[in-house]
């Protein structure tokens, strides 16, 4: 695309199976998916974008690269993508809110104290991610950033067998 660089982001699960997602985003902005990871881990969402993929959700942007995927894995994805509707969407609208409050955009009235976080931790994790825009803008094409989303420990879901839960590489191509 003009002016943008398409993003590949290499997730592995830990179950073992590996996905690479390509997603919006590139140039000197984060890409889509790398905010979501930042965002979720800095205030603790477990059932965000990241959360619904450590828990076997596919998006139609990720492709199985390896790994033995569970029985039934499709109709978990689909069913999981279901039932985690409203948190998805709302994990959605809080991406856009910290990227927004990250760029000192404006923002709706009422939307911070609606987000379901503290006004602190969103200026916390706005400042995180501000700090993360300018490291990505500082990439050259072809390198790598590796970013671990560990879900928050209140919610942990199952054995990690010492693995993380998942792992989005974002990938600048060249």
């Amino acid at each position: 695309m003009a002016d943008r660089r398409p993003v590949e982001t290499l997730v592995e699960r830990d179950d073992g199976v590996v996905f690479c997602m390509r997603g919006a985003g590139g140039g000197d902005a984060l890409p889509h998916d790398l905010v979501h990871a930042l965002v979720e881990q800095s205030l603790g969402v477990p059932d965000g974008i990241w959360g619904c993929v450590a828990d076997g959700v596919v998006w139609g942007s990720m492709r199985h690269v390896t790994g033995r995927q569970p029985p039934h894995a499709g109709e978990r994805s689909q069913r999981l993508k279901k039932e985690r509707a409203a948190s998805i969407q709302a994990a959605e609208a809080l991406a856009e809110l910290v990227g927004r409050l990250a760029r000192k955009e404006p923002v709706l009235p009422g939307q911070v104290e609606a987000a379901g976080h503290s006004p602190d931790a969103l200026t916390a994790a706005s400042a995180e991610l501000a700090v993360a825009e300018r490291r990505w803008a500082s990439l050259a094409p072809g390198d790598t950033w590796v970013v671990e989303w560990i879900r928050p420990a209140a919610v942990r879901r199952g054995g990690s067998r010492g693995r993380p839960p998942a792992v989005p590489v974002p990938r600048r191509r060249r």
